[in-house]
């Protein structure tokens, strides 16, 4: 069996080398992410359906005001959970927190059926993303430390590009639930129900974990050492922030992450929203029937989505290779720089579905690609007693700050640029919030370069 620090030849593909159970843990890992990644998008394409369904007597502004509340409760849930099934990772192993995380996020999700207001509704969305921030830290953690050193890059960038399957088959399942809808087979107004009812499925991946994952032969080792944090839940932050080597690479991964991440959930998760504006105002002026209208705004958005994510998946494929070759800052480098100028054009830009099938698509492809960075990058920095600690607080930290830019959105929605809701007020707010990726460009100079190294170690 090749160990994490054997080495093979480098001009193999990643694939090659990897033994069944390399495999295996592959599998696995980015079946968790998999379903984690469709939970996130049934919720984005079902939160104004729910919404609608839970404000009868709402004004208007007041159900997209609410989803922009509930998406940053969301976020703060996912933010807390990270924290915690990070520290736990590392305290008490990877595989057993994957499991408890997949199980948290797969039975709230499944409970969102029952809501009857919009209150419970964001309550089991915090405890829902309680677990879904548990699960990125821990699946990359587990394959970074399991497979060998030259199929690492290719391996991480991969999980991520396979979490667009999920995000497809979010849009493949609301078309679905749609048809459904449409042909009586489920109450009209109730789709939304069904579509969280499916992300209970992930449950049944529970029974695979518990019985064969192991975990990895690093985090074994600590422990037959007695090197694993001991103590309190804080107890990995407060390593982390003891060592000055340890406290920078926090630092410096934690403003990476919040970038993309603040990018995507505070400005990139609008774009739809702009999309139905958009789009209902051009098929009225086209002469479309306003009793069909909605029926081809949902069609239109779920196929410009559907694109979307296929560019997601060649956008992380691509930042995967140009990270390989020319290293992690110029990958991140060009990738925040194509998203800043991306965005920018396609919230000015953007006025009929036309537009709506290449735009968006370009957009998110931008967007997301930074994420195949995430997953390669921030275990990359850590040690192994403190890797899942790190690599979730990184990541998850950027869930706060994307909760507050969703909140600032709206602040700049109402207070700033006018009437909430308004195609104006979507475009010039998330105009001003794509500044954030010159945080992302500014922190560079300042990271460590990580290619071609093994991982770090005390």
């Amino acid at each position: 069996m090749i160990t994490p620090t054997s080495t093979t030849d480098a001009a193999q593909p990643w694939w090659r080398g990897l033994t069944r159970y390399h495999w295996f843990v592959f599998i696995v890992a980015s079946a968790a992410w998999f379903f984690d990644c469709l939970d996130q998008r049934l919720f984005s394409l079902a939160r104004i359906p729910a919404l609608n369904s839970l404000m009868v007597d709402a004004k208007p502004g007041e159900v997209q005001a609410a989803a922009k509340e509930v998406t940053a409760i969301f976020l703060i849930g996912w933010g807390i959970g990270g924290l915690i099934f990070g520290a736990l990772g590392d305290r008490f192993g990877r595989a057993k927190m994957l499991t408890i995380t997949v199980l948290l996020y797969s039975i709230c999700t499944g409970l969102t059926f029952f809501s009857r207001t919009w209150i419970d509704f964001a309550l089991l969305r915090m405890l829902t993303g309680m677990g879904v921030g548990g699960v990125f830290g821990l699946a990359v953690a587990l394959i970074a430390e399991t497979v060998p050193n030259n199929s690492r890059t290719g391996a991480l960038g991969m999980l991520q590009v396979l979490s667009t399957v999920g995000n497809i088959s979010a849009g493949l399942v609301k078309m679905l639930i749609d048809n459904m809808e449409i042909a009586g087979t489920i109450t009209k107004g109730t789709g939304w129900k069904w579509m969280f009812l499916v992300g209970a499925l992930p449950a049944f991946l529970v029974i695979l974990i518990q019985k064969y994952l192991k975990e990895p032969e690093p985090w074994l080792k600590l422990k037959r050492e007695g090197r694993l944090p001991t103590g309190s839940i804080f107890s990995p932050y407060a390593g982390l922030m003891k060592e000055a080597r340890w406290r920078k690479n926090l630092f410096v991964g934690a403003v990476i992450a919040s970038t993309g991440v603040v990018a995507l959930w505070a400005i990139g998760e609008y774009g739809v929203d702009l999309q139905r504006n958009v789009f209902k105002t051009w098929y009225l002026a086209d002469g479309v029937p306003a009793d069909k209208v909605m029926a081809k705004v949902n069609m239109a958005v779920t196929y410009s989505y559907l694109l979307s994510m296929v560019g997601a998946a060649v956008g992380m494929w691509l930042f995967t290779k140009v990270a390989s070759r020319l290293g992690r800052r110029p990958a991140f480098a060009i990738g925040f720089s194509l998203a800043l100028v991306v965005t920018v054009l396609v919230y000015w830009k953007m006025n009929s579905p036309a537009d709506g099938m290449w735009m968006l698509p370009l957009m998110t492809s931008c967007q997301l690609a930074v994420f195949a960075g995430f997953a390669i990058y921030l275990p990359e920095l850590f040690p192994s007693r403190l890797r899942s600690t790190g690599t979730s607080f990184c990541y998850n930290l950027g869930r706060f700050a994307a909760a507050a830019g969703s909140f600032f959105s709206a602040t700049l929605a109402t207070k700033v640029y006018g009437q909430f809701g308004s195609p104006a007020m979507e475009r010039y707010s998330a105009m001003t919030m794509c500044a954030i990726f010159l945080m992302g460009l500014a922190i560079l100079p300042f990271a460590p370069e990580t290619k071609d190294k093994p991982l770090p170690e005390d």
